[in-house]
């Protein structure tokens, strides 16, 4: 988390929207053998929990049950360059999005791992263009459980939000709307959208 509190914000709806739209992060937990992570898909229970999975191989697995771990989910960032600033002698920065969550991790039973791969699939096949979704009972039965029997379920309750969300807040209105501009000019039209819809 960014120690400037300016770029903190505190929403937990926000917070929960971030995750539902990005969908995708990285668990970190501490292992006999030193600091891991693991990127993997992440679902929001809506109720401040997490869920993900991960391979029975993953040098995490055997490590999280009953361990506290943190779960980062990254959103848009990009490059700002001081030539986009009115005033002279700025330098270069990185304005980001991103979400720390840390707490307790549990081993999430068989009925409730498969849920999780059905909202997942759901989710993310809702975003595609068709009317002919993906859905888990597509694949044989045999083929599905040989698949599910390699990964393993997790559900973090999350005891901590840590959100940074570096939009700069920090500049005038004249220099944030300018560095906006810059960004979907260059290319990156999520975060120039963010500034100026969260940064006010």
């Amino acid at each position: 988390m960014h120690p400037n509190a300016a770029f903190r914000l505190d929403d937990r709806n926000l917070h929960e929207m971030l995750v539902e739209q990005i969908g995708f992060g990285m668990v970190f937990a501490e292992t006999p053998d030193g600091p891991r992570v693991a990127h993997t898909p992440i679902h929001s229970t809506g109720d401040g929990a997490m869920q993900f999975h991960l391979a029975n191989g993953n040098a995490l697995t055997r490590h999280l049950p009953g361990a506290t771990a943190l779960i980062v989910v990254n959103g848009p960032d990009a490059y700002v360059s001081p030539r986009w600033y009115e005033e002279e002698g700025q330098v270069p920065t990185w304005n980001y999005v991103a979400l720390e969550m840390e707490g307790r991790v549990r081993k999430m039973e068989a009925e409730g791992l498969a849920d999780l791969l059905g909202a997942i699939g759901a989710r993310n096949e809702g975003r595609l263009a068709g009317s002919n979704p993906w859905r888990p009972e597509q694949v044989p039965p045999d083929r599905w459980q040989k698949l599910f029997r390699g990964i393993t379920g997790f559900e973090m309750e999350v005891k901590a939000w840590r959100p940074t969300f570096k939009l700069s807040q920090n500049k005038s209105d004249e220099d944030r709307e300018r560095v906006a501009d810059a960004l979907e000019n260059e290319g990156s039209p999520g975060i120039a959208q963010l500034m100026r819809n969260l940064s006010k």
